[in-house]
Formats: C-alpha cells, structure tokens, sequence
C-alpha cells in the first residue's frame, strides 16, 4: 500500500519538474506537435502552479496512508492512485490541448476519475455525493457539448467550416455573431460554470467537498477547478470579441448570485469542510465577476486565482486532520485548536485571514484589483453588492472559525506527533501564498501580464 501511495508521489514530482522546466524555459512556439498542443503563456502558468499543488497532496497521501494502516479500510489504495495519476494526466491535458474537443474530453476524463475516489466504504452518504458530482458534472459537459454543437451550426450558417483548433477558431469566430452563436456561448458558459461550482447549478458541490477525503477534496478544489477554469479562459479568449455583452452579462449574473448563495450559507453551516465548500463557491463567484469585467481586473483575477488555489488545498488539507482528531466536523465541538493541535491551528488561521482576503496575501491585491475595475468600468451596482456580500462573508466565517482557534479547548485529547511529510505540504503551501503577497517573482509576474491580456475585454 505504501509502495503505491509512493509512486503516485513520484509520478506528480516527475509532472512537476516537467512543468517548472517548461514553465521558466523559452518559449518555443504557441503550438506543438502539428498544432495538437498548446505552449501559451495560459498552460505554462497553470501547469506551474497546479502541478505543484498536487506534488504537495500525494506527499500528504503517502503520509497519510504510512501513518494510518487504517485508511485502506476506507479506499482501495491502489485503485485510488491510478485513479489519481488518470486525473493527474487528464488535467495537464487540459491545460496543453490546442483543440476544443480535446478539451471536452479531457475534462471529462478527469470527472470520470474523480468521481470514485469520492466513495469511502464506510460511509454510505459518499457514494450519493459521488453519484451527484458525476450526475451534475455531465449536465454540465453536456450543456457545453450542445454549446459546441449550436457553434457549429452558426459557423454553417456562416459559410465557415472550422477544424475546431484554437488557434483556427481565433481567425473565424466573429463568424458565430448570429443567433446559434449567442445560443451556443450561453450555453458553453452555463455549463462549464456548473464544473466550477457557479449558481444555478452549485448543490453538487458541498456534498461532493464534504464528503469526499480531504485530498479529493483538495484534487477538486484546487486541481480541477483550474482544469475547467482554464477551458473557460480559452472560450472567453477566442469568442469575447464576437459575444462581448454575453460573456459580460452572463459571468455577472452567475458570480453575483454565487457570492450571494455562498454568504446566505455560509450564515447557516455549522460544518467545517461545508464551510470550506461554500467559501470556494464565494471565490468561483469573485472569479466569474473578474473574468467578465477584464480590462484593469485581469491581473487581479489570475493573482486572486493562483492564491486560491494554495487557500484551497491548505484549508481541506487541514480541515481534514482536525476531522480525524476530534472525530467531528462540527464547529461547535471544536476549540481551541492553537493548544490541541498548533500546527494544524496556525495553518486554520492562515488559511482563513488568506480566505478573507487580508493583507498581505495574494487574495487581498487580487480583490482589490477587482473592485477597482468595477468601479473604473461604471458597475456601480455590482461594486455595491461585492463590498456588501464580501462583508457578510468576513462575519459569517469569522464568528465560526476564530473561536475554533481561539477558544478553550472543550476536552481533552491525545495525538501523536506530527512527522515532516504531514506538515512539509501545507508548510510550502504557506510560503507560495505569503510570496504570491509580498514578492512576486518576475518569471510568475511576466506569467500572469501575459495571460491577462490573453482575457482582456474589448
């Protein structure tokens, strides 16, 4: 068993070397291999970041699976980490396909791997929140299928016949400015929002995160979320120009009434990984606002993005361990953590103030990069709303979290101490959100102007 818990380790190291090469390495070209692949300035910052990401959840693995025989109890060790290599592939795959449908499938392929290492054996309310992510998630790629669909026949109607390349796509896509177009960009976006959590179609997502174990959960939040986000990112590229008020109009809406499902929840949960769940709909929902202002907000939003993918795997990460000490993931049952538990504490206390968005963390500039294109590009409205719904976050979560941190341990209890590899994953994760804040260096930096212009609206 940890012979392959060892191996997924090694596997996700190998993609992450791959990807920092390719990351810091000239560019060579925008597309490779006859046009197949994809080597933009968009694949290499989120191979960069996301690979690493899941380097530091396999190290958590391993660890976990070498320190708690037990664990086998509730997932098959070896099927767990093909799946995982599986959805570990499937990812970059995204993140390196220059073709649409490639795209689509990679995705899809990633949902497909995912959704089993949701089930635990013992917990029968995981295989109904596995069923539920699978059942939402090919809702979702299905609305995006029939997107692509209702573009091709707006291309028929325009005397266009794409190859569905990317790049081919960038040259003829005013074409698809007809009714089928409009029809086919709406409902591209309403189904690749339901892949990153986005109102309306949202509910599959905190079953999923709470149930799942905390490095699914972490694989999903921090890993796939990009996967599907930059499938986003390479529609708004090529059809913003020709759908501009669409693609404004339609990430507003579902932004804002994420922000507003996510603070309304947040109010009620008493869950401590629903809490987390509900947070990262509020991000899904601060990203899909930015991604519809562009302009001044770009840089902000690939900040904002990057850190909240360290924010993610950091919280779940966590939330697990202090699931697996009090044996309870109610908050009211859970106190003072910096004396029961100081490490997992600190990085609850971390984690959160980057989760709120205090300085100095990435977060903070990114939000703040946000609202001020808001109010640059006369949203006013929706600036009002952000600031009031931001405001309900930061109350909600705190007055749940801190006196978990803060407050006098309610019992006592025993826990063995924690090696390296149970802290070292979280640790660097830290440090990449604490530089995000304070110094950016000028490779990522380069990185992220570059991919901001690549979503820039007209």
């Amino acid at each position: 068993m940890t012979r392959a818990a060892a191996l997924l380790a090694l596997v996700a190291l190998a993609a992450t070397v791959v990807a920092l090469i390719e990351a810091v390495a000239p560019s060579t070209g925008t597309t490779l291999l006859g046009g197949w692949l994809r080597n933009d300035s968009t694949t290499r910052l989120f191979i960069a970041f996301v690979n690493p990401i899941f380097f530091g959840i396999s190290v958590y693995v391993w660890n976990r699976v070498a320190a708690t025989p037990e664990v086998k109890e509730e997932i098959s060790i070896r099927r767990f980490v093909a799946l995982a290599i599986v959805f570990l592939a499937a990812s970059n795959a995204v993140f390196v396909a220059n073709h649409l449908y490639v795209l689509w499938i990679a995705l899809e392929v990633t949902t497909l791997a995912a959704a089993p290492m949701i089930v635990r054996r013992s917990v029968a309310r995981s295989r109904l929140a596995s069923w539920r992510y699978l059942l939402f998630s090919s809702v979702g790629l299905g609305l995006v299928l029939l997107g692509f669909l209702c573009l091709s026949r707006s291309f028929e109607v325009a005397g266009q016949f794409p190859s569905w390349f990317l790049d081919d796509l960038e040259r003829i896509a005013a074409a698809s400015n007809n009714e089928w177009g409009r029809l086919g960009v709406a409902f591209i976006l309403l189904g690749l929002g339901t892949k990153l959590g986005l109102a309306p179609m949202f509910s599959w997502l905190p079953d999923a995160y709470d149930e799942a174990p905390p490095s699914v959960a972490a694989m999903l939040g921090a890993v796939q979320f990009n996967a599907a986000l930059v499938v986003l990112l390479r529609i708004v590229h090529v059809f913003r120009p020709a759908h501009a008020g669409l693609v404004q109009i339609e990430l507003l809406s579902m932004g804002l009434v994420s922000m507003v499902v996510s603070a309304l929840s947040l109010i009620a949960t008493r869950n401590v990984k629903r809490l987390v769940a509900y947070a990262s709909i509020n991000h899904a929902g601060v990203i899909a606002i930015g991604l519809g202002i562009g302009k001044t907000a770009s840089y902000g939003l690939f900040l904002y993005v990057i850190s909240n993918a360290f924010i993610k795997a950091i919280l779940f990460l966590t939330v697990g361990k202090i699931k697996a000490h009090y044996h309870t993931k109610d908050t009211r049952q859970i106190a003072g953590l910096l004396k029961n538990l100081p490490y997992s504490g600190v990085f609850l206390m971390v984690g959160t103030f980057a989760l709120l968005g205090f300085p100095p963390f990435g977060s903070f500039f990114g939000e703040l990069l946000i609202l001020s294109a808001l109010v640059s590009s006369g949203h006013l409205f929706v600036f009002a709303a952000f600031c009031v719904l931001i405001t309900m976050t930061f109350v909600a979560t705190g007055r749940t979290i801190f006196p978990m941190i803060w407050g006098e341990p309610k019992q006592s209890r025993t826990w063995p101490r924690q090696t390296f590899l149970s802290v070292f994953p979280k640790m660097v994760f830290l440090v990449a959100l604490i530089v995000l804040g304070v110094y950016i260096p000028p490779v990522v930096n380069g990185l992220i102007q570059a991919v901001a212009a690549t979503v820039e609206a007209p």
